[in-house]
């Protein structure tokens, strides 16, 4: 396939290829249900570094870098968390790691900036990834952290930004491009249809790690409901505005354990070891957006990689949005207008889950899967993300 980006990213450096991606399994946070609630999370991430190696059949030494997402780098997931998990994994001391945070994007940004490294010439090879284990550092351990060692919004930041939760956000969101509940509940609705599908079809199996989870090989996520309907979802109170609100349970993502990494590296790299070349990094981006409205990232970062790629929305094969709530999506459509049936076509967080640290590397191995079966060309991966960021990675299948 020829290439049809001319974008900077491709223009300043080297090609950057994908040679593997993989992901674990998606479990509920939960303290007796969750499938890794008794997995410490350097476990979870060290499978995938375990299995992106045995399925590319490298050596583990010839890696010079790990650039690693986790978005609460708190007690089990604290001391550079990329580095403990190379470490526990077995593999040699002399590979670096440096763990990230940025928000909801972690991920994603793992990914672009292991991209920067391979393009401009300081790496060859680097594996990107995340990991989050929601049950066991839950989003509420900031603010645990802030009663021990200070407030990150002081009061001087407080007087220029009145901020509020993400659930609150994506009601702003609704409230803005006037989405109403049941246009939210029918997005649910869909999501998890198509994740069921997905799941009956076995289209996640090539990206899963092999785990053996309460006594089982898991191929499948633990949060898909399948059966939703408008009637359960009908039936779900508010969360957010508990007067007047739209956001339900239904339609926000769940909170959920997860790890995912990504081998990058250049062509020639590749072509050194052995390594099948699935796809490269066309382009990326990352933007930042008003911190209380904070979920509409997505919008300017699809903008800004379609207009200096000069391409249109439907030059595009595939869109992962990420599902943090329906309304964050919804406007996104709304906005770019695109084929919706090219959209989270094998559905998304809100039946899937969000591991916050972990779903941006995820969504790279399960839109690279879904453009190979597919046989696509283009495809795209952006998230909203807390604090008001929104990511972007344009993702070419080339010969």
């Amino acid at each position: 396939m020829a290439s049809r980006v001319s974008g900077p990213f491709t223009q300043a450096g080297r090609e950057v290829v994908i040679a593997e991606a993989v992901r674990t399994p998606i479990g509920r946070s939960h303290p007796e249900k969750g499938w890794f609630r008794d997995v410490h999370p350097n476990a979870m991430l060290a499978a995938c570094y375990q299995d992106l190696l045995a399925r590319t059949g490298i050596d583990p030494a010839v890696v010079e870098d790990l650039v690693i997402g986790c978005t609460a780098p708190f007690g089990e997931q604290s001391r550079n968390i990329g580095r403990n998990a190379w470490l526990q994994a077995g593999f040699p001391a002399e590979v670096p790691a440096t763990t990230l945070d940025r928000r909801c994007g972690s991920a994603q940004t793992s990914v672009n900036f292991a991209a920067a490294l391979v393009s401009s010439g300081v790496h060859d090879i680097v594996i990107a990834g995340g990991v989050e284990h929601m049950g066991h550092v839950p989003m509420n351990s900031p603010a645990k952290i802030s009663e021990l060692y200070g407030e990150p919004w002081p009061a001087e930041l407080r007087e220029r930004y009145d901020f509020v939760t993400q659930g609150e956000s994506a009601e702003l969101i609704a409230d803005r491009w006037g989405i109403s509940r049941t246009e939210m509940d029918e997005f649910a609705v869909r999501s998890h249809a198509l994740a069921t599908a997905a799941i009956e079809a076995g289209r996640f199996a090539d990206e899963m790690v092999r785990m053996e989870l309460d006594g089982e090989i898991r191929l499948s996520d633990q949060t898909v409901r399948p059966g939703t309907t408008l009637e359960t979802l009908g039936k779900l109170k508010p969360v957010f505005r508990p007067e007047d609100g739209r956001i339900t349970a239904g339609t926000s993502s769940p909170i959920c354990d997860s790890a995912a990494a990504v081998l990058l590296c250049t062509r020639e790299a590749a072509e050194r070891y052995g390594l099948r070349i699935r796809a490269r990094i066309a382009d990326q981006t990352t933007v930042g957006v008003d911190p209380i409205i904070m979920l509409t990232g997505p919008i300017p970062a699809t903008k800004k990689i379609l207009e200096r790629n000069r391409l249109g929305i439907d030059d595009i094969d595939l869109f992962e949005v990420n599902e943090a709530f329906s309304s964050v999506v919804l406007a996104w459509q709304r906005e770019l207008k695109p084929d919706e049936d090219r959209v989270n076509v094998n559905g998304g967080a809100i039946a899937l889950g969000h591991a916050v640290g972990a779903t941006g590397s995820r969504l790279i191995a399960s839109i690279l899967s879904e453009m190979e079966r597919r046989d696509s060309h283009l495809g795209f991966v952006t998230m909203c993300c807390g604090g008001g960021l929104g990511t972007g990675t344009l993702i070419e299948r080339v010969e």
